[in-house]
C-alpha cells in the first residue's frame, strides 16, 4: 500500500469516474486503474463497484476511503510542519465559497493574495452551504467561505466580518417613501427571493418571519438564482428584495437611491472561514483570513455583531 494508491482511490471517489480521476492525477487511465486494482488485490476486497455508472464505493470501500482520507491528511500535516520550519508558504488551497458572496468578495482579495503569495495555488469553486460542509468533512476542500453560524458538529468557524442586510425598493413600492424600514413593513407578495437551496433565502425568510405568513406559498411565481437577478427584478418591476452589503458597493447613484436601511439594530449576516476540526494547512488558511479581512471595505470592517440573522430556522 502506497500514498499514491490512496490518492488514486480518493480521486476516483471524488470524480466517480476512472478517466476523470486519472486526468486529475496527471496519469493515464490504465496506470490509475492498475494501481487501484493492485490495492484491491492486496486487501482482498473490492473498493469500487465498476458495474455502476458513475462508479460507487462498495460497503467496504466506504470505510477504506474514509481511512484513506485521514492518512493523506496526516501526511499533509507533516508537509505543513516542514514548511513551517523552513519559513515558506507554498502548496494548493482548495476553497469553497457560496454564490451570494463569490462575485463580490473574490475580486477584493484574490489578485492581492496571488501577488503576495505566488507559490500558493488557489483553487476556488462556488457551492451551496450543504455541499461545502460535506466536502470539508470528506477533505475534498480545505476551507469554506460562507455565512454562519452553522451549528454543525465537526466544523470550526472563524468570523471574518459582519455584512449589513439592506432593502432594495422599487420606486413604485410604498416603502420607497420611507427613509428607514422594519421587516414587518414588507408585503410578502411584493418580496423577491432567492431560489430554494441558498442560505441567503433562509436568512430573509427568518428576518421577515415569512414562515408564519400563510400567503407565502401562494405569492411567489418566480425565484431568482442570483443576487444580480433580484436587483434587476426590483429595478424593472414593482417590488422589494434584500441585499447583502457587499452587493451594493459598486452601485450607481441611481441605484443607491433605491436602498433603504432597516431600523436599528441593523440585521447582519456573519461571514466566516470554516474548516473541519482536523484541518491541515493552518498557515495557508491564516494567510487567507488575513488577506480577506484587509481587503474588505472599511465600513464593513466596522460593523458590529448586533442582530445576526440565522442561516436556518433552528
Amino acid at each position: 500500500m502506497t500514498f499514491t494508491q490512496l490518492e488514486y482511490l480518493v480521486a476516483v471517489d471524488n470524480f466517480r469516474h476512472f478517466a476523470a480521476a486519472a486526468d486529475a492525477c496527471f496519469v493515464t487511465q490504465p496506470t490509475l486503474s492498475m494501481q487501484v486494482q493492485k490495492l484491491e488485490t492486496e486487501l482482498g476486497v473490492k473498493i469500487f463497484d465498476r458495474s455502476k455508472q458513475p462508479v460507487v464505493p462498495t460497503e467496504a470501500g466506504v470505510d477504506i476511503l474514509a481511512q484513506a482520507r485521514k492518512i493523506i491528511a496526516e501526511k499533509n500535516v507533516i508537509q505543513e510542519i516542514v514548511q513551517q520550519k523552513k519559513g515558506i508558504l507554498t502548496g494548493e488551497l482548495r476553497i469553497g465559497i457560496i454564490p451570494t458572496l463569490a462575485p463580490y468578495l473574490l475580486p477584493l482579495f484574490v489578485k492581492g493574495f496571488s501577488k503576495k503569495f505566488p507559490q500558493i495555488k488557489l483553487v476556488v469553486n462556488e457551492m451551496m452551504t450543504e455541499v461545502m460542509v460535506s466536502r470539508l468533512k470528506e477533505s475534498r476542500i480545505d476551507v469554506g467561505i460562507l455565512v454562519t453560524p452553522l451549528h454543525e458538529n465537526g466544523i470550526k468557524e472563524y468570523p471574518l466580518f459582519y455584512e449589513e442586510l439592506l432593502a432594495y425598493v422599487s420606486k413604485k413600492n410604498d416603502l420607497f417613501k420611507k427613509t428607514v424600514i422594519q421587516p414587518n413593513d414588507i408585503a410578502v407578495d411584493k418580496l423577491w427571493l432567492m431560489e430554494e437551496g441558498h442560505c441567503f433565502r433562509s436568512q430573509i425568510v427568518n428576518l421577515c418571519d415569512l414562515r408564519k405568513q400563510s400567503e407565502l406559498q401562494h405569492s411567489f411565481k418566480y425565484e431568482a438564482g442570483s443576487i444580480e437577478t433580484l436587483r434587476r427584478m426590483v429595478e424593472v418591476n414593482e417590488g422589494i428584495t434584500i441585499l447583502p452589503e457587499l452587493a451594493t458597493t459598486d452601485m450607481s447613484p441611481k441605484q443607491l437611491q433605491l436602498l433603504r436601511h432597516f431600523r436599528n439594530p441593523s440585521p447582519m449576516r456573519e461571514v466566516s472561514l470554516v474548516v473541519h476540526r482536523d484541518f491541515v494547512k493552518k498557515r495557508l488558511i491564516d494567510a487567507l483570513k488575513s488577506e480577506i479581512i484587509s481587503a474588505v471595505p472599511e465600513k464593513i470592517k466596522k460593523n458590529k455583531k448586533s442582530f445576526v440573522v440565522e442561516v436556518n430556522g433552528e
